[in-house]
């Protein structure tokens, strides 16, 4: 019976030669590719790729941890009791325009600095140099170098702390027409501002004709006219006429009484009849009325 195991037929006997044979070639196979040179470029690519990457790595994360460090070390000094800052360089300095690198570089720690900045954008000024005292964090001896640093220009007095000498008020009359800002302010009632404005005035004008012209004067109320009014006189012979036959529409619109269009009027006016002789040349203009030809007559010439 053993020997029917060990019988196959000529089709078996044929396939198990064949898997014989195919065992052998790859057995061969196999011994001959371990003896042939690798091909080691693409790994030694990879690897060298790699070894860069992660070095790039490390440096990254030593930048990283490196900063750290330095940022509590700053911030924080009793972390590193051993290490020193690096050394200060010593300049004059202006607490009120310096900026952080400028004071990191005296020394001064950033979070201070930062500090500073922002006490000052809070509205907050050092006026002298005991005012940086105030400033919390800087050791003693630190402060005292810094103070003998600090250089904080004199502010120039604003106008409203520039006393000015007082003008002693008068009883005498004063010519309205002649009178400087000075002598305006000598009548009571009459200030800096309300003087400016009377000169003012009194240019485009050509001059006062009369005191009740002050009323014009922007800021006069009825009541401050009645006190002011009767300290002045008037000299007629002061007043600045226009000449109508040849004074430009910019030269007559410049006058109170007048605006571009009546200027323009007597402009246009004067090139169609020519040489204008009187006032009366002007009423058959319908921009002008009465009250306006009344008021502007004493200014007008026809030369």
């Amino acid at each position: 019976m053993w020997k029917d195991w060990f019988f196959f037929s000529r089709s078996q006997k044929i396939g198990i030669l064949a898997l014989i044979g195919i065992i052998l070639v790859l057995l061969i196979a196999k011994m001959v590719i371990s003896f042939l040179p690798a091909h080691t470029t693409p790994k030694d690519n990879f690897e060298s790729e790699a070894r860069v990457f992660l070095d790039s790595l490390r440096k990254t994360s030593f930048r990283s941890n490196y900063q750290t460090h330095y940022r509590n070390y700053i911030y924080d000094k009793q972390e590193y009791p051993h290490e020193k800052l690096p050394v200060a360089v010593l300049l004059r300095f202006n607490p009120n325009t310096a900026d952080s690198f400028q004071l990191v570089k005296l020394g001064i720690k950033p979070k201070i600095a930062s500090n500073i900045l922002k006490y000052r954008r809070k509205g907050g000024k050092f006026r002298t140099a005991e005012d940086f005292k105030k400033i919390w964090g800087i050791p003693a001896e630190q402060m005292q170098s810094l103070l003998a640093y600090v250089d904080i220009p004199a502010e120039a007095p604003s106008p409203q702390s520039v006393t000015h000498p007082r003008i002693a008020k008068t009883e005498n009359i004063i010519e309205l027409n002649s009178a400087d800002t000075t002598q305006l302010q000598q009548v009571k009632g009459i200030g800096a501002g309300f003087a400016r404005r009377i000169v003012g005035y009194r240019k485009r004008l050509g001059g006062f004709v009369k005191t009740d012209q002050l009323r014009e004067v922007w800021g006069i109320t009825p009541d401050l006219y009645n006190v002011i009014a009767s300290h002045f006189s008037i000299n007629s012979k002061l007043i600045q006429t226009i000449n109508v036959n040849r004074a430009s529409v910019e030269r007559l619109k410049y006058h109170p009484y007048l605006n571009f269009y009546k200027a323009k009027a007597i402009y246009e006016l004067r090139l169609t009849r020519g040489t204008l002789k009187s006032i009366d040349d002007l009423k058959s203009l319908s921009v002008l009325d009465k009250e306006t030809l009344l008021k502007i007559e004493p200014y007008l010439s026809f030369q």
